[in-house]
């Protein structure tokens, strides 16, 4: 019941936090720290009070590993929401970030000495180009609605180019970070509600680094368009009401994946949540009417089969339906 149910949490959670992360850069596109920051705030908030008994229950895992994961994770977060403010489309945004695979390999690779299978080798390639059609035509559609002045449009691109380096450099540290992560399960024992607990509340202090920027947004969002909750008779900014929702999905998409990280291999957690990210751009697409040329769909597809080649989908299915049996060759 725990992968299934982690599974459930990971799809409602994190296809709901896109949701309302989108309403609220839609109208403030710096907001993105302000959301971070809300995320971290409740998160650590609620596993203070539930998982270290308000401080009194000693880690199962070193503070100083912690401490480690701890500034990557930041890091990650930080960088993947304030990509946002350099002219990064929120479906390239998902895009880019399923290239978490390759990440994965190439680490793999580097760190941990793998070797891969050639139809390894293909789905990392295809998921490659897929994100490189789809990076390419959004430049283009930079580059168009910014026609009018040379200056201007050569400004923005750059601007964008910035985007995309702090979304690769982000790609890479989740990578090394999930590497880690594994090397300190292996050794320490599972432990995903103490690990989503300090992984939260260490960076907290980073903040201050950030703090005007969050004011700043706290004050927009105070001034957006007030909303009657129905029940309470209370009236609320209608962007403090998003934010709320986004920091709720959030948390149960993020305690789903750190449940699936200790009941699954990394290689279903990461199949699960490139689906989920799938099916969030679809979403995204249909329902916010974001600009998608055929050649973006040419590119999802090729990204969706690259992450179903490489994490051998059809082989699990068909060892599954063959039930009992295939699971006693496999013993022998």
């Amino acid at each position: 019941m725990g992968p299934v149910f982690a599974v459930v949490l990971v799809f409602v959670g994190c296809c709901s936090n896109v949701v309302f992360l989108e309403l609220l850069v839609r109208d403030f596109p710096g907001c993105g720290n302000i959301v971070t920051f809300a995320q971290f705030v409740f998160i650590a908030l609620e596993g203070f009070i539930f998982e270290t008994n308000f401080g009194r229950k000693k880690p199962a895992i070193p503070i100083s590993n912690y401490v480690i994961m701890v500034t990557m994770f930041f890091t990650v977060s930080v960088i993947n929401n304030y990509a946002l403010n350099f002219n990064i489309a929120m479906p390239l945004h998902m895009i880019f970030r399923s290239g978490s695979l390759i990440a994965n390999m190439i680490l793999g690779i580097i760190i941990l000495k793998k070797r891969y299978s050639a139809s390894k080798y293909l789905s990392i390639a295809l998921v490659s180009a897929g994100i490189f059609i789809c990076t390419i035509m959004s430049a283009k559609q930079v580059n168009v609605s910014n026609e009018g002045s040379e200056d201007q449009g050569f400004y923005t691109f750059m601007h964008w180019l910035i985007g995309i380096a702090m979304l690769t450099f982000a790609l890479l540290m989740s990578a090394r970070m999930g590497i880690f992560q594994e090397t300190l399960y292996k050794k320490y024992g599972k432990h995903s509600k103490e690990a989503l607990f300090y992984n939260h509340c260490l960076p907290l202090p980073g903040f201050l680094l950030l703090s005007t920027n969050i004011y700043n947004h706290c004050v927009l969002f105070s001034q957006s368009t007030p909303t009657l909750i129905p029940g309470v008779e209370l009236t609320v900014p209608i962007m403090w009401i998003y934010l709320l929702i986004n920091v709720i999905t959030q948390y149960v998409c993020i305690r789903g994946v750190f449940i699936l990280t200790t009941e699954c291999a990394s290689l279903t957690v990461t199949l699960v949540v490139t689906l989920r990210k799938f099916l969030s751009l679809i979403f995204s697409i249909i329902y916010f009417q974001n600009p998608f040329t055929t050649w973006h769909w040419v590119g999802t597809a090729v990204v969706f089969v690259g992450t179903l080649l490489y994490t051998e989908v059809w082989s699990s299915v068909r060892a599954a339906l063959r039930g009992p049996d295939a699971k006693e060759k496999k013993a022998e």
